[in-house]
């Protein structure tokens, strides 16, 4: 056959697994949800080969996004690691078959102390479903490769643990900031920074009032590199002057006149917790270059284009 065609044949046929999966959808789904909102422990995930690497990845969004999980390699948890379970876990057991001896020596420990088990297969009739607690059975699909390669069952399993993730994390209420303390690195970890982590603030703001004179408004402008100058009366912003607005009057003779006189007073503010890659899309949209900062009209802080830059948003 064509690679192309088999190509498309593979997605295909996994794109109609997982429909499949939705469709079938077990209520014990609500259930486990409920049990991870209430858990005082952690989640742990195991399974052995495509399985465990899956589990893998499970775990690591479930972590990522606050709900503290961990991979457990069922070898090394034969060989001490399963003192890591403890009665306040939840324990997450992946097995396409249901029948993985690794898994063994995990199933027989979750028994003996009574610690609840999630069994993730294909196999309702399963040495793994028989001792679960809770079965999330994946529908019956043959691998989309010819010579069994875990595929159509492993995209299941991926997708069932990204639907338990996302369950489970709007249930908490989960907002950006927090995902972001998870995030610190990386274009995610800037992208979910907020304003305040990054603007410039006290002395670094090139700040004058109406009646200053424009020379000493360049010098400040100067000074602070910001390219522009944020009017300020009374502690409330009234305008700004950007070096768009001196280019625009440099004919009239802009040193003999007041801020007052060349400031514009339609400039844009944002919060200082509005999130950076929102403050990148609103200067890329007025093609703008900086952002003031404010809460209740007084200037806090300025955002540029640099420091979105440099923090590594674009």
């Amino acid at each position: 056959m064509d690679k192309y065609l088999r190509g498309k044949e593979v997605i295909k046929q996994e794109a109609e697994a997982l429909i499949d999966l939705a469709n079938n959808l077990s209520p014990v789904f609500s259930e486990i949800v409920e049990k991870i909102l209430s858990l005082n422990g952690r989640l742990i995930f195991a399974g052995i080969g495509k399985s465990g690497y899956i589990a893998h990845k499970i775990a690591a969004s479930f972590s990522s996004t606050g709900t503290p999980s961990i991979y457990l390699h069922p070898a090394e948890a034969s060989h001490g690691d399963l003192g890591m379970i403890t009665k306040e876990d939840l324990v997450f057991l992946l097995s396409n078959s249901g029948e993985t001896k690794e898994l063994g020596d995990i199933i027989n420990y979750c028994k003996r102390f009574d610690i609840k088990i999630v069994a993730v297969t294909m196999n309702p009739k399963s040495t793994l479903a028989k001792y679960s607690d809770f079965l999330l059975q994946i529908p019956k699909w043959k691998e989309a490769s010819n010579i069994g390669a875990p595929t159509t069952s492993s995209t299941m399993m991926l997708a069932l643990g990204d639907a338990l993730v996302v369950a489970n994390h709007e249930e908490r209420n989960i907002c950006h900031n927090i995902f972001g303390t998870f995030h610190p690195g990386g274009k995610l970890g800037a992208r979910l920074k907020t304003v305040d982590q990054l603007m410039h603030v006290g002395e670094r703001l090139p700040v004058v009032k109406p009646d200053t004179q424009m020379s000493e408004v360049l010098i400040e402008m100067t000074r602070k590199s910001l390219g522009c100058c944020v009017i300020v009366d009374d502690g409330y912003i009234v305008g700004i002057i950007t070096d768009g607005d001196l280019r625009r009057h440099m004919s009239q003779n802009i040193f003999n006149f007041p801020a007052r006189d060349i400031m514009s007073v339609k400039q844009k503010m944002i919060s200082p917790k509005t999130l950076a890659f929102e403050a990148l899309k609103e200067m890329n949209e007025k093609s703008i270059t900086n952002l003031l900062v404010a809460e209740d009209g007084k200037l806090v802080g300025i955002i540029h284009i640099h420091d979105l830059l440099r923090a590594g948003l674009m």
